[in-house]
């Protein structure tokens, strides 16, 4: 799933969490040491991914007529060009090796900074980070789901996209997650 930017925090929450939860794990600091680390990788691999695929609008803007006269379906041109442009930029698009590369870089800076200490392997604590993003990845299409699905039974009927519907969906998204257990 690709992330967006208004995951990270629950994404960073879910980090903290289950770094705070793990037995073998001592928070020297605070979790929201923890957040900030972990939100500064997150946001910073998604906004390179949408640098990407901005480049690749912008390629495909530049030769439009040449793709649509070859004939070539856009959705894989895109992926195929954004596949070159994410290689070119050492970029990594499979999902298990980008969470674990943002693992690693999470983990990496908390040790050095001496946020977090443990005695037992770093794999252990990159792995508990990894499946924080990857359970969050995995879940978060679901939960939009549920939530749509109670605005559209709630009382009051809501605009898509107005204030008021914003409003409800975060409630009703954050109400979701900490039943979940990512909050």
């Amino acid at each position: 799933m690709r992330l967006k930017l208004s995951h990270i925090r629950y994404i960073a929450d879910k980090i903290a969490l289950d770094l705070g939860n793990a037995k073998f794990v001592e928070i020297l600091t605070s979790s929201g040491d923890i957040i900030r680390i972990a939100s500064k990788y997150l946001e910073e691999d998604i906004n390179a991914e949408l640098a990407i695929e901005e480049k690749v609008r912008v390629f495909i803007d530049d030769n439009i007529d040449d793709i649509e006269s070859s004939g070539a379906n856009e959705k894989q041109m895109f992926f195929l060009i954004k596949k070159k442009f994410a290689s070119e930029s050492d970029f990594i698009l499979s999902w298990d090796d980008r969470y674990s590369n943002l693992s690693h870089k999470i983990m990496d800076e908390l040790i050095d900074t001496s946020i977090i200490n443990f005695k037992v392997s770093e794999i252990m604590i990159k792995n508990i980070i990894f499946k924080s993003i990857n359970s969050y990845a995995k879940a978060y299409k679901d939960i939009e789901f549920k939530v749509i699905d109670r605005i559209k039974n709630y009382k009051k009927k809501l605009l898509v996209g107005t204030e008021e519907y914003e409003l409800v969906f975060s409630k009703m998204y954050e109400e979701e997650l900490r039943k979940q257990g990512f909050l």
